[in-house]
């Protein structure tokens, strides 16, 4: 037995020399090492041996299943990095090679505007404060000084939910709330931004829903050159040192006096243009000094304080600012149009 043994060991080792794959290398283990294999069926006359040559036959057949299980280990190892080396060469990334430019986006050109807009605001002292856009009648109109049946309310005629709720026509709304949350008390210095419906046909210079951006000043001894001298920083900032303002008598139901205020045009610097209708002046806001009966309303005193208001659309300071002639342009989503502003 012993001598079948050794020959099984030397056939084996011979065999397991010339395996090139893998799955030949199973065969061979389940050939010489498995339940059915060589070296069980030669164990199983081990039961014919004497007590003395059991212990010698166990040990050269675990010598022989041992040298047999350290060749199939050794090449199965060397099969696994085989296998492991072809896959990294396989999927060799470079590196060193420039990787792919993926687009980026950029800030939308309105939110851009209000964005500049506010920091100038805030760098004059001023606080952001913000309101619902569905609105109560009460709020977007009456305390305005817009009660019902009100002509001044054709001009903003909206989109009513109910009898008494409406989308926001303006953001004055936002002073109201202000005004009634700071319960009398000095100074007020908000500006309100956020968007605002109106039904209107969209064209060139109109649409149903934009973005608007008032302010509310109240104190003590608040004048009318106050206001002034805040509009005229504000327009210098956005538009250059050379922009300067002028006010024109209007009517707004929630200030008195009231004013349309226009700047020095952007295109030809007040020299007189197709743009400004060779005038040298283009349109921008309107503002006022707070109506007393609207200070009352909001829970102040008019004999005690007074407060000046002004408010714009973010379009139109973005239309003058960048020379666009369609408001369209900023909801179309065109990227041939948004592109230009990524480099602003």
């Amino acid at each position: 037995m012993k001598e079948r043994l050794e020959g099984l060991r030397g056939e084996a080792l011979q065999e397991l020399q010339q395996v090139t794959t893998p799955q030949q290398l199973n065969d061979l283990r389940v050939k010489y090492l498995g339940k059915k294999g060589a070296l069980t069926e030669i164990l199983r006359g081990m039961g014919g041996l004497s007590a003395e040559e059991r212990p010698v036959i166990g040990q050269v057949a675990n010598d022989v299943r041992a040298a047999i299980e350290s060749v199939i280990d050794e090449k199965q190892n060397a099969f696994q990095q085989a296998e492991t080396n072809n896959r990294l060469l396989a999927e060799t990334l470079d590196v060193t090679l420039p990787g792919k430019q993926l687009p980026t986006g950029s800030m939308h050109p309105l939110n851009k505007v209000a964005q500049e807009i506010e920091d100038v605001f805030i760098g004059l002292g001023y606080t952001i404060a913000e309101g619902p856009e569905v609105e109560e009648d009460y709020y977007n109109f009456e305390a305005l000084n817009l009660p019902k049946n009100h002509p001044a309310r054709d001009m903003q005629d909206s989109f009513y939910v109910t009898d008494d709720i409406l989308m926001r026509t303006h953001t004055s709304p936002v002073q109201v709330r202000t005004m009634k949350a700071m319960n009398g008390q000095t100074p007020v210095k908000v500006i309100c931004p956020g968007k605002v419906y109106r039904r209107d046909d969209d064209d060139a210079t109109h649409s149903f829903q934009f973005n608007q951006i008032e302010g509310l000043v109240i104190g003590k001894n608040i004048r009318m050159s106050d206001l002034k001298g805040t509009l005229l920083q504000f327009v210098q900032q956005m538009f250059g040192a050379q922009a300067q303002i002028r006010l024109r008598p209007s009517f707004f139901p929630f200030t008195e006096p009231s004013a349309e205020v226009d700047v020095t045009c952007v295109q030809c610097a007040g020299k007189g243009c197709r743009m400004c209708k060779h005038t040298g002046w283009l349109e921008i806001l309107g503002c006022g000094m707070v109506h007393p009966r609207v200070l009352e309303m909001g829970g102040y005193d008019p004999e005690e304080v007074s407060g000046f208001a002004f408010g714009m659309g973010v379009e139109r300071i973005a239309l003058l600012k960048y020379g666009i002639d369609d408001i369209r342009h900023f909801y179309t989503n065109d990227l041939r149009f948004l592109v230009q502003f990524a480099r602003m």
